[in-house]
């Protein structure tokens, strides 16, 4: 089971506190993807560009939510698009 943050809030070690939680299913995840005959350098490389590509994601959501919440105040406003 992975350990919760120690306080909902903000606090000075919750991203240790969070790498830390996160530690042994990285671990597990490394050893598995090892285990099935890749190589630790293409794991790392691997993991890395899912990092980016989600960041990628996320940013491009928060574009298109932007957008959207800008057309449905002009819909509620009474102005066309």
């Amino acid at each position: 089971m992975i350990r919760a943050p120690r306080n909902e809030r903000d606090y000075l070690d919750r991203e240790i506190d969070c790498q830390e939680a996160m530690e042994p299913g990285f671990q597990a995840i490394v050893d598995c993807m090892m285990e099935a005959g890749w190589q630790r350098g293409e794991v790392m490389r691997s993991l890395r560009r899912l990092i980016a590509a989600d960041n990628m994601t996320q940013k491009e959501n928060a574009r298109v939510e932007a957008e959207l919440a800008i057309a449905r105040a002009m819909i509620r406003a009474g102005k066309s698009l």
